[in-house]
């Protein structure tokens, strides 16, 4: 689990694709203070699991299905990523909770500067759309944000000086594609609302008569 808090970006120094799946090697050095192979981190929102480490890179497998959710099938040498190392029980909870399960692949459709921070209009799809809420939390390519507008088509994040420093939103541009992964909160709200067992069965005369309490 992460908070969409970036600890720093990564740069992509090797790429291999099989038949399905892949492996990506990025260069980083915070995230590598305490990393061991078989820890969780977030590749630009992506939760992927460190199989080889060294001082100044590391390398992860990224399944087929990743690479169908995400943008990372798509990265190349010196591409930039956020990165992020999974949240400790100790930690302050900055962002909100994300899990690093993207839901699908959005698009930045808009740009607007307001001095020196931004206005990033991010197009998903209906489907997405649902989870959204006005002045709640999103994550995008890893970066947790707030939604400081609503369309019908999609949404629009406020970016302060800060974010677009330490993150790769201070390089992204109109037409690019980003990870979305939806506030998880809402997903449980709508199960706990709609779920309904379809082998449940309701007590009337029959059922009490079935189970012995009436002759």
């Amino acid at each position: 689990m992460f908070t969409g808090i970036v600890e720093e970006v990564g740069i992509i120094k090797q790429t291999q694709r099989g038949a399905q799946a892949g492996e990506l090697t990025i260069e980083a050095s915070r995230v590598l203070s305490d990393g061991n192979v078989g820890d969780s981190i977030s590749v630009s929102g992506a939760c992927l699991t460190m199989t080889h480490v060294s001082h100044d890179n590391f390398t992860v497998d990224v399944s087929a299905e990743t690479l169908r959710r995400t943008t990372l099938g798509a990265l190349k040498p010196g591409n930039s990523v956020n990165l992020e190392r999974s949240l400790r029980l100790s930690d302050r909870l900055g962002g909100h909770l994300v899990l690093g399960h993207v839901d699908e692949v959005g698009t930045i459709t808009g740009w607007r500067d307001e001095g020196t921070s931004s206005l990033m209009r991010v197009s998903i799809s209906t489907e997405a759309m649902r989870y959204v809420v006005y002045k709640g939390s999103v994550c995008v390519d890893g970066v947790s944000l707030t939604i400081a507008n609503l369309f019908d088509d999609g949404f629009e994040v406020a970016l302060i000086p800060h974010t677009k420093q330490v993150t790769t939103f201070g390089n992204k541009r109109v037409e690019a594609r980003v990870n979305i992964e939806v506030d998880l909160l809402g997903r449980y709200i709508e199960r706990l609302l709609t779920y309904r067992p379809t082998t449940s069965k309701s007590i009337d005369l029959a059922f009490l008569k079935e189970h012995g309490y009436l002759s």
